[in-house]
């Protein structure tokens, strides 16, 4: 006999662990009409993790949702992405970014918008003032 869990949605369980949100469908949407090499930066996967983590803390999912969620992304970046290393180069190129008075950057955006830069990489994002400021600093954004 199934558990309760096991019953719901593929889709129902992602949503569960903070994969699924107001821009999901927007996300399935590009990648049905695009198919673009996928690349997950070293750093894109630790913001996952603490995304989920802080789920884990305001009580939204339990742990166990939570260990099933990193299971499903590190299988999922496993088959279907390429994995990116940040290297110090990076790192500078972001500190010279968010030092640029005219951009409107955090920290993770300049860092995710320099190892796209680095690997000459088109940057996929929902956030506008991140698909700005990559304009300006000359990388292609592909409206998603």
């Amino acid at each position: 006999m199934k558990t309760s869990s096991e019953r719901l949605s593929r889709r129902e369980r992602a949503r569960r662990i903070g994969m699924v949100d107001a821009l999901t469908a927007r996300a399935d949407a590009f990648f049905r009409a695009n198919t673009p090499v996928l690349i997950v930066s070293d750093l894109a996967a630790a913001e996952f993790a603490s995304a989920v983590a802080r789920r884990v803390r305001t009580g939204n999912i339990t742990s166990d949702e939570a260990r099933r969620g990193f299971s499903a992304f590190d299988m999922w970046t496993g088959r279907a992405t390429l994995r990116e290393e940040m290297v110090t180069a990076d790192v500078r190129a972001a500190g010279a970014f968010l030092r640029r008075l005219d951009l409107s950057l955090r920290t993770a955006d300049g860092l995710n918008i320099a190892i796209a830069q680095r690997i000459r990489a088109a940057l996929v994002t929902f956030d506008q003032r991140m698909a700005a400021a990559a304009r300006a600093l000359g990388l292609q954004v592909v409206a998603a």
